[in-house]
């Protein structure tokens, strides 16, 4: 693990510019968006309790939970870098799930763009026995995964910003690739490093609440430009140290205790049929703890149904008819157990 030391380094300010894929209104630019909100996460580092220092090639290194401490108010504020500045997630009080008196909320103004363009943890970096998913609007600059075809979106820019879920400084061939695959040099890249075990890191994996249900409607081929709007809310899990049980409760956090609505244009029959279909309770591997199921498996993600990553309750209001349907359901139960009330 390398050592990190504070630096005062600002964020370069290049302007990027969007580069829509298919004819349709100019997107927002999501590097842009995020600037202010990376150089706020840096400028304060010591009151956040993170840690900014240079590191593999010249890229800027903020360390949100690795050998710092970081918080639950560093972690709200990367989970806003995760969607592009283009969402709020707020920290607000709920009985829903007492003793864990507090949910992440999560709302944006695009919510294709926001959670699939960037917060979606979607591109896998490794290099020896280093590997991490990215999050964040660096995901559209390099733009390596095909839903960026189907999104019809891409961005050129100066700079860049991942968020990667790791509790280790990523190799000098990681940086490289990022530089490499995004047309930027590597002393323009900053890298949030927020480990599945920390405060941080367990607030922005929660966050993800709202963007597990578009990826789920992607999923079940709902089409993407029907969805107008969502909002979503998830219990903020006690993190651990052990990285099993972390992962084990901040994915538990969504699919039992996670509660999305989506506005969406369309006939009442798709927006029902989406909402029957959305839930984890859907879910053939639905009603255990995550990391038991995962654990059944061997620790083979890929093994896990797809369908179980999706919230406990979803509404799906069809926007043009003034009807709303509701599928699935809390298990605060369950949410208890893998809490360790």
């Amino acid at each position: 693990m390398g050592t990190l030391m504070t630096t005062e380094a600002s964020a370069p300010t290049s302007a990027p510019t969007s580069a829509p894929l298919a004819a349709g209104p100019r997107r927002p630019s999501l590097s842009a968006g995020v600037r202010p909100l990376v150089d706020a996460l840096v400028g304060q580092a010591d009151a956040l309790r993170v840690a900014v220092s240079t590191g593999p090639l010249g890229c800027r290194i903020v360390d949100a939970g690795v050998a710092v401490p970081g918080g639950l108010e560093a972690g709200r504020r990367v989970a806003e870098i995760c969607l592009g500045g283009l969402g709020t997630v707020t920290l607000v009080p709920s009985t829903r799930f007492s003793p864990w008196g507090t949910l992440v909320s999560v709302s944006t103004t695009d919510p294709v763009l926001a959670c699939l363009g960037s917060q979606y943890a979607g591109w896998s970096l490794a290099a020896g026995d280093f590997f991490a998913l990215g999050s964040g609007p660096g995901r559209a600059v390099a733009a390596v995964e095909e839903l960026y075809g189907e999104l019809g979106f891409r961005e050129e820019s100066a700079d860049t910003t991942l968020v990667l879920e790791t509790s280790v400084v990523p190799p000098e061939a990681v940086v490289a690739e990022i530089a490499t695959r995004s047309n930027v040099a590597p002393e323009r890249i900053t890298l949030i490093l927020t480990p599945t075990s920390s405060l941080a890191g367990t607030v922005q994996i929660v966050a993800r609440v709202l963007e597990v249900a578009l990826h789920k409607a992607h999923a079940v081929h709902f089409p993407l430009e029907h969805i107008i709007d969502g909002i979503g809310s998830a219990p903020v899990a006690p993190p651990s140290p052990d990285f099993l049980t972390a992962m084990g409760r901040t994915n538990d956090a969504v699919l039992y205790g996670g509660d999305v609505q989506l506005y969406v244009r369309g006939t009442a029959e798709a927006a029902q049929d989406l909402a029957k279909r959305l839930p984890s309770s859907a879910s053939r591997d639905y009603g255990r703890p995550f990391a038991e199921v995962f654990g059944g498996y061997g620790c083979d993600f890929y093994k896990v149904d797809p369908l179980l990553f999706s919230p406990a309750r979803v509404t799906v209001t069809a926007v043009e008819h003034g009807v709303s349907f509701t599928a699935g359901g809390f298990d605060p139960v369950l949410i208890a157990r893998s809490f360790g009330a």
